[in-house]
C-alpha cells in the first residue's frame, strides 16, 4: 500500500483516507522517525482498508447541468430546479417541490452553479449559530471562527490551536442531523485533537447516536466531480 507522508509542525500523527479511490496520507511531526510512522501505518491497516472499501462503494451523484427539472437537494429533501430569467440580481427561492433559481438572461452553467453555491453557503451560515448556542455551553468549548467552504475530501475540520472550524458547503444538501453531528465532532476536537479512545468516549457521552448519523451520511451520494489533489 502506498502512503503519502507529509511532515508538519504538529504534535500528533494524523491519518487521512481521501476519496474517490482511497488515497492514504499521514501528516507527521517534523522529527518523527520514518520507522515509527511505518509502524503506525501498519497498526491502522485494517481501518485504512475499511475506509477505502466504503469510499469505493459510496454512490455518486450524476454530474449537475443546472437545467430545468433537474434534481437538487436542500437539507435532505429533493427539489426540482426551475430556472427563471429575470433582469435583476440572482435569487433562490424554495417552493413546495421546486428550487427556483432566478438569473439574468443568458446566464451559463457556471453562473447557475455559483448562484446556487452561494445560496447553499447562506443556508449553512444561518443554521450554524443556533447549533453553536446549543452545544458550546454543553461541551464547555468556544470556537473562534466558523468557515464555510467547498471541501472535496472532508465534511469538516478543526484547528485546535486557532480555534477555527471549517464546514463543507455540501452539508446544506444533507439532512440537518448530519450538520449537527459534524459540528459536534469538530467542537470536540477542541478538547481532544485526535480520534483516539478518549475522543470516541466523548462522542458517546454527548451524542450517543453519532454512529447512526455518521453511517447515514456515509450512505448518501456524494458530489460528482473530477477529483484532484
Amino acid at each position: 500500500m502506498h502512503v503519502d507522508v507529509v511532515r508538519k509542525d504538529i504534535k500528533h500523527v494524523h491519518l487521512s483516507v481521501y476519496p474517490p479511490d482511497g488515497r492514504v496520507r499521514i501528516s507527521a511531526p517534523l522529527h518523527m522517525a520514518s520507522d515509527i510512522i511505518r509502524v503506525y501505518a501498519i497498526t491502522r491497516l485494517e481501518w485504512i482498508r475499511r475506509q477505502q472499501r466504503k469510499l469505493l462503494a459510496q454512490e455518486r451523484e450524476t454530474a449537475r447541468e443546472y437545467l430545468d427539472r433537474e434534481s437538487h437537494y436542500v437539507w435532505g429533501k429533493r427539489y426540482l430546479l426551475r430556472i427563471v430569467e429575470t433582469d435583476a440580481a440572482s435569487t433562490v427561492k424554495l417552493k413546495h417541490s421546486t428550487l427556483e433559481l432566478g438569473l439574468r438572461p443568458g446566464s451559463d452553467v457556471n453562473k447557475r452553479r455559483e448562484a446556487l453555491g452561494a445560496w447553499y453557503r447562506t443556508q449553512l451560515r444561518a443554521a450554524v449559530p443556533p447549533l453553536l448556542g446549543k452545544w458550546e455551553p454543553v461541551l464547555g468549548v468556544k470556537t473562534r471562527r466558523i468557515l464555510i467552504q467547498h471541501m472535496k475530501t472532508k465534511w469538516g475540520s478543526c484547528n485546535p490551536v486557532s480555534g477555527n472550524i471549517r464546514l463543507n458547503t455540501d452539508l446544506a444538501l444533507k439532512p440537518s442531523e448530519c450538520l449537527e453531528y459534524i459540528l459536534v465532532h469538530e467542537l470536540l476536537h477542541l478538547i481532544e485533537p485526535t480520534h483516539n479512545a478518549q475522543f470516541q468516549s466523548l462522542m458517546d457521552r454527548f451524542m450517543p447516536q453519532w454512529r447512526q448519523v455518521r453511517d447515514e451520511l456515509n450512505r448518501l451520494p456524494v458530489r460528482h466531480e473530477v477529483w484532484g489533489y
